[in-house]
């Protein structure tokens, strides 16, 4: 447990009179930060913004036509590092406001790039393409990134702690989810198949049910229940803890909010051309639309939060592992996908939460696997081989599922 990020999770908000004069905590605390050294620091935290270079190519491929499979390319790689610079920024604001806020800024910045994608697609009445997506996002995350959490922290640590009361809350809203999927898959297997209002209305409605139900989620971990989120440090551990404590923000305030803002539009840019080049990708590969929706535009579109986890992980910040992994997969049940259904009841167009038999089995063994491994607020590298052993196992299974239009 990182007790540098549990002790700021009692932190308020700003609004709720947070003190931004962080000299106040004694000498070792990072108060005189000028933005010339948290520049310098953002730039030499990773090789990998060695990668930055691809961000202006992959721009300019698009506009100047260098070919679908290069743009494609060019704006893969320039994600990387954006993704890096935009984990970086919500670890720093996490030190500052708690990993609680800070998995969520996480996941919400996140999954923006994801909605912004998802909007332009419904207006331009590609269904499936979103329905692919937000399924393979939720899986990505559950399976791929957190197994992923799992073995990279089991390798340093035996075995790792998280809050449990996070955890069990995160299995009881993700189950809610796939329930909410599986209903209209057998609304659709008892009613007439060539009547969809029932399931388009049904949609509409439950819908606007997860909706209210993310909102009372938000009300219960950031008011309500906000103690249940903070662990309390055992007596025999505080000395050790005062220690840790000492881990402190390299970047100003202001400089961490600028990053992240910045880097989420950069992001947005470079994932939109990827996406726009998925055609020419699909045709020169062979592989189908849905495999491209499901498993790789997740990988890319969601890339931010991804290695925000597996760092946290690495650092033994469970905590903030499983709040970016199993944030991310709520916000995309809970909120995102039933907010492009109510989109795209506005725009008329046919956006719902049918998804075929196989495809919501498939996120049900995924929520359940899931489910059984969280639920104890523990992990090790064992339980990561699971996870990612059942997201391979799904790969394949995709690699083969043919092409097919579910949308109604």
């Amino acid at each position: 447990m990182d007790t540098a990020i549990v002790v700021n999770a009692h932190t308020p908000l700003p609004s709720a009179g947070f003190n931004t004069d962080y000299g106040t905590r004694g000498p070792s605390h990072r108060a005189g930060l000028t933005a010339s050294q948290s520049i310098v620091h953002v730039i030499k935290a990773s090789w990998i913004n060695i990668l930055l270079v691809f961000v202006p190519l992959g721009i300019i491929s698009h506009h100047l036509h260098w070919g679908e499979t290069l743009t494609f390319s060019l704006n893969f790689l320039a994600i990387i590092p954006l993704a890096k610079i935009l984990g970086l920024a919500t670890e720093e604001i996490a030190l500052r406001v708690g990993q609680t806020i800070g998995s969520l800024l996480n996941a919400t910045f996140g999954n923006a790039i994801e909605l912004i994608i998802s909007i332009f697609a419904i207006r331009q009445g590609q269904i499936r393409v979103v329905q692919a997506s937000m399924l393979g996002s939720i899986i990505t995350s559950l399976l791929l990134v957190l197994g992923t959490c799992f073995v990279a922290g089991g390798y340093y640590k035996a075995e790792q702690s998280f809050n449990q009361t996070a955890a069990q809350t995160s299995s009881s809203l993700m189950t809610l989810a796939c329930i909410a999927l599986i209903i209209p898959a057998a609304l659709h297997a008892a009613v007439d198949a060539d009547n969809h209002k029932e399931i388009l209305d049904l949609s509409h409605g439950t819908a606007i049910v997860l909706l209210g139900v993310y909102g009372f989620y938000l009300y219960f971990q950031l008011i309500s229940h906000k103690h249940l989120y903070s662990e309390i440090p055992e007596e025999g551990e505080e000395q050790q803890e005062e220690q840790e404590e000492k881990e402190e923000p390299q970047l100003t305030l202001q400089l961490s909010l600028g990053l992240l803002v910045g880097a989420t539009l950069v992001v947005a840019f470079c994932a939109e051309y990827l996406v726009d080049s998925i055609e020419g990708i699909v045709e020169s590969s062979g592989l189908s639309r849905t495999f491209v929706g499901l498993i790789l535009l997740p990988i890319v579109s969601n890339a931010a939060e991804y290695i925000t986890a597996v760092t946290a992980a690495i650092k033994d910040k469970m905590d903030l592992a499983i709040g970016c992994t199993t944030g991310s997969s709520m916000q995309i049940a809970l909120l995102i996908t039933p907010f492009l259904v109510v989109l795209g009841w506005t725009l008329d167009q046919p956006m719902t939460l049918f998804f075929d038999v196989f495809e919501t089995v498939i996120l049900f063994i995924s929520v359940l696997i899931t489910n059984y491994l969280i639920q104890d607020g523990k992990s090790n590298w064992l339980e990561g081989v699971l996870l990612l052993s059942t997201y391979i196992i799904i790969v394949l299974a995709f690699y083969f599922y043919p092409e097919e239009d579910t949308s109604l």
